[in-house]
């Protein structure tokens, strides 16, 4: 019996090698790859969108922004050219919804703090109050990485155009106006082109769970 084995030893191993090989293959064929959608406005609640964008269906992306985050610098969307991130909307006397978001947006961080592709970016819906000063104690108070999470504020209309026309993130009503206030729990994942892949309740965990796979998702489509 010994002999026997001895003498097909090699066959065995060989015949193991290309079985696993073969049922790898199979495997691969029969399971797709994971890709995630290319959120359109027309894809998204009409609710959440202004009737300026609503009927879109290709082509939309993020457009180009000038605000200020809380170290004082000038943030554009060149700050995240190349680079994947995860935004949403807040103000930093919120007493409901955003200290959820907030500590959320911090285990992310921790969770991509070694990661040079992502990045964050948390605009204030309430820039009148939210000043530069104000943002840093925030930040500091927060633990925010300065060059991997940006706090920003700025003009009041260009936030809420960003909310409604490029992020798809918030009751559409409203001009920006004195008397305007957004208030959403939305984390919404931004691609390297500016496009929306994937939009989060910030204030739930398995949200946020379900975000970070879809991170991996995506950082897998660039390779």
């Amino acid at each position: 019996m010994l002999k026997f084995f001895a003498r097909y030893k090699t066959f065995a191993i060989v015949f193991f090698i290309l079985s696993a090989i073969i049922v790898y293959i199979i495997y691969t064929l029969k399971v797709p790859e994971e890709k995630l959608p290319i959120y359109q406005p027309d894809m998204v609640n009409a609710e959440l969108v202004d009737s300026t964008v609503q009927y879109v269906r290709k082509y939309h992306k993020i457009a180009d922004f000038k605000l200020v985050n809380q170290n004082g610098d000038t943030i554009t969307e060149d700050f995240y050219k190349d680079k994947i991130y995860i935004a949403d909307f807040f103000f930093t006397t919120c007493l409901t919804i955003c200290p959820i978001m907030t500590d959320h947006m911090v285990k992310i961080q921790e969770k991509i703090k070694d990661d040079e592709e992502v990045l964050l970016l948390s605009h204030t819906v309430f820039p009148v109050a939210d000043s530069v000063p104000v943002l840093k104690k925030y930040a500091i108070e927060k633990g925010v990485i300065d060059e991997k999470w940006n706090l920003v504020t700025g003009n009041k209309k260009e936030i809420y155009d960003l909310a409604r026309k490029s992020y798809l993130a918030t009751k559409s009503t409203g001009d920006g106006g004195p008397y305007d206030m957004i208030h959403t729990e939305n984390f919404i994942l931004v691609d390297k082109n500016r496009q929306i892949r994937g939009f989060y309740d910030g204030t739930d965990p398995e949200a946020i769970e379900s975000l970070m796979h879809d991170l991996k998702v995506l950082k897998a489509e660039d390779r």
